[in-house]
This record gives C-alpha cells, structure tokens and sequence, in this order.
C-alpha cells in the first residue's frame, strides 16, 4: 500500500472520494471550495492506495496563509482496505512526519464532530471506535470531549447591565498576563494540561498565538473591567472558517462566582449580533459546568458533540 499526499493531478480522484461512514464527511463541493481558499491543499491531503485506488483519505484544515495545517477535519478508510484502525494509523503517522519535517511545532489535532447521544447509536459508536485507535497509534492520544453551542437571533440579544466596561487593549503583553491568571483554577482539560507540563508564562503565550491565527481579528479582543477599573476578565470574539465564534472569555480566579460570565459572555454576544451575526459557535469542554451552563443561561443550544485527539504537550 503506497502511502503519499496528493498533487494536483490528483485532484479529481481525491474530491471524489467517498465516505460511508455516519461521521467524518467533507462533501466534495465543500472539498473544492476550501481547496480554492487554500484552506486544504493537495499537500495537505494524505491518501494511501493500492494498484491505484484510493482506499483512505485524511484532510487537513489550515489558514489560506497557514504555512502548517492547523486540525485534521476528515479521516477515513473504506471498508475495503481491511484494518482499518491500522491503515489510518499509518496515514495519520506518515502526514504528522511530513508536517513536523516541514517546520511545524505541533501536531494537528483531530476534530470529530458527532450527534448528540452518539455512544447510543452502534453505526456511529463503531464510526470512532477505529479512529480513535488510530489517533492514539498515531500519537495523538490525548482525548477531550466538548460540547458544540450555537446561538440565533431567536435566543435575543443581552442588554448591558453596567456591571463591566469592556475595552480594546493594543498591548498583547496584558492579554498574556490575563490569560496567565485565568488559567488558573481553571476547569477547561488543556488549559491545565498545557499549564502542567509547559508552565503558567508558556501556556498563556501559546494561548495568545492561538486567538491570534484564528480568523476572527485582533482588534475585536476586550478586556473587562468593574466601573472602577478593577480588572476581572476578558472577551474575545473570534470566527472559525464558517460562523462568528465566541473563542475565549474567562474571569480572574478572585471574581469568579459572581455572575460575570454571564457578563463576559453577553459581550461577545452583542457584538457579534452588531455585525448582524445569524449564527454563533461555541465550544466548552463536557467536564467546564459552570461555563456550559452560563450558555444555557444565554440561550445557547447544543448541536453537537466534539471529539478531539491532540498530541499531548510537550
């Protein structure tokens, strides 16, 4: 089995690729449209084949001006080829190898999207049970469940309350510092992870480098501060390749259990609705209660359910 990233000459066969499976799919009209915004690229689509067929394909996700893809938006292997838990390992490995020998720091991680109940239903429970196995082979072993908020003109729009001031701030160096005391006492799984094994200053650095290469822009991001200009946390609208997207909010550890998240979050909120958002993402870890009930407060609804495989940090 001959494993390799696509070209251009390959372009038709990999578009046309198919995916029985209930997850993972990327329909070939979205493959050629992100193709077109360099979003994937033949380099960045890995395919392994035997006398010619393709009997898996994985594609990454990245930035149209990323120099490295960013996450692995689809995975999958035909019935055909066998192992397939072992074929996608193998994949997997072998476009990891040529990110990391390409000059990126960190591996991809892996985003599985999945319905709501999904352990219930045998086809899907079946669907990640070789993924998973894969990921894992392939060094991306450490698993983080989350839950997928979406927010429509129908949840309405949250009136100030007056509670926070939240301003721009130009000085990336006072993010850093308010990411650093956010993190801690967090209940968010790679906030302490990273925390743990990469350090406070590291952990808050890379966070920072992160929100900066989303798509959403800089200028957006705000601090939030009481009236009299004690500083209690941050907003971050953002985007992801599709929808506004809350990104990041938190509260310092000596305001939490006040009823600022609502706050923070109530910002992002208006601001997207301001530039007529129709729809807005969200993401919380299935453990982080608090937050997953402040957007059940804000009228935020559960759409699905994220799996993601990251390397772990290091």
């Amino acid at each position: 089995m001959l494993i390799r990233p696509t070209t251009v000459a390959d372009l038709d066969r990999a578009a046309a690729f198919v995916v029985d499976d209930p997850v993972s799919r990327i329909t070939e009209d979205r493959y050629r449209a992100e193709l077109a915004e360099r979003q994937f690229r033949p380099e960045w689509t890995w395919v392994a084949e035997q006398d010619g067929e393709i009997l898996a394909r994985a594609v990454w996700w990245g930035r149209s001006d990323s120099d490295h893809p960013v996450a692995l938006d689809c995975l999958h292997v035909s019935r055909s080829a066998g192992d397939r838990a072992g074929t996608a390992a193998a994949l997997l490995a072998a476009g990891l190898r040529a990110f990391r020998e390409a000059g990126a720091t960190r591996d991809p991680q892996y985003n599985l999207s999945l319905p709501a109940g999904w352990r219930t239903d045998p086809a899907v429970a079946a669907a990640v049970a070789w993924r998973r196995a894969a990921a894992a082979s392939a060094g991306l072993g450490e698993e983080i469940e989350r839950l997928r908020y979406e927010w429509t003109p129908a949840a309405g729009v949250p009136a100030r309350t007056g509670r926070l001031v939240f301003s721009p701030e130009p000085d990336d160096e006072a993010f850093v510092a308010v990411f650093r005391r956010i993190a801690g006492g967090s209940l968010d799984i790679v906030t302490r992870r990273d925390v743990a094994a990469l350090g406070a200053d590291r952990q808050a650095r890379d966070d920072l480098d992160f929100y900066r290469n989303c798509p959403g822009r800089r200028e957006w991001w705000r601090l939030a501060h009481t009236p009299d200009g004690t500083l209690v946390g941050m907003a971050l609208p953002s985007r992801t390749p599709y929808h506004p997207n809350v990104g990041y909010l938190g509260v310092v550890p000596e305001f939490r259990g006040r009823g600022y998240i609502d706050e923070v979050l109530a910002e992002i909120t208006r601001f997207h609705a301001a530039e007529g958002a129709q729809r807005i993402t969200a993401t919380t870890d299935t453990v982080n209660v608090p937050m997953a009930a402040a957007f059940d407060r804000a009228g935020y609804q559960v759409t699905e359910i994220r799996l993601v495989f990251e390397a772990p940090a290091g």
